[in-house]
C-alpha cells in the first residue's frame, strides 16, 4: 500500500493519478481518500488501519497543524486521525507527503 498525506488542497489525488498513470475515475477504484474522517469515533484504529491497508493507495489529509480546537470532541477526532496516519504509515510500503503539489518520499523508494 502507498500512503499519501499532506495538507488540504495540496494535490494529493492529482499526484496519485500521475503516479498510477490513471484518471480520477479509475482512481476511485484503486484508492481511498479522506480517511482521516473515518478515525473519529472508531472503536479500533488498528482494525481500521488493517482494512484500509488492503487498498493500493490510501490518502489522508493532515489535520494536526494549526490551532488546537477548543471542543473536546474535535480534539479527540484530531488525535484519532493522527494515530490512524501513524498506523497507516507503519503498514505502508511507501509514504509520500505532498505539499504545494510537490511529492516528498518519506518512506520507500520512488518508482
Amino acid at each position: 500500500m502507498i500512503f499519501i498525506t499532506g495538507p488540504l488542497y495540496s494535490g494529493k489525488r492529482a499526484y496519485a493519478c500521475q503516479m498510477l498513470g490513471c484518471g480520477m475515475e479509475e482512481l476511485a477504484d484503486r484508492a481511498v481518500w479522506d480517511v482521516q474522517g473515518l478515525a473519529a469515533g472508531c472503536e479500533s484504529l488498528e482494525a481500521l488501519a488493517e482494512e484500509l491497508s488492503r487498498r493500493e493507495v490510501v490518502i489522508a489529509t493532515e489535520v494536526g497543524g494549526g490551532v488546537v480546537p477548543v471542543d473536546a470532541g474535535e480534539r479527540r477526532a484530531r488525535e484519532a486521525a493522527g494515530r490512524l496516519s501513524c498506523l497507516l504509515a507503519r503498514r505502508a510500503e511507501r509514504v509520500v507527503r505532498v505539499f504545494c503539489g510537490l511529492p516528498m518520499v518519506l518512506k520507500g523508494a520512488e518508482k
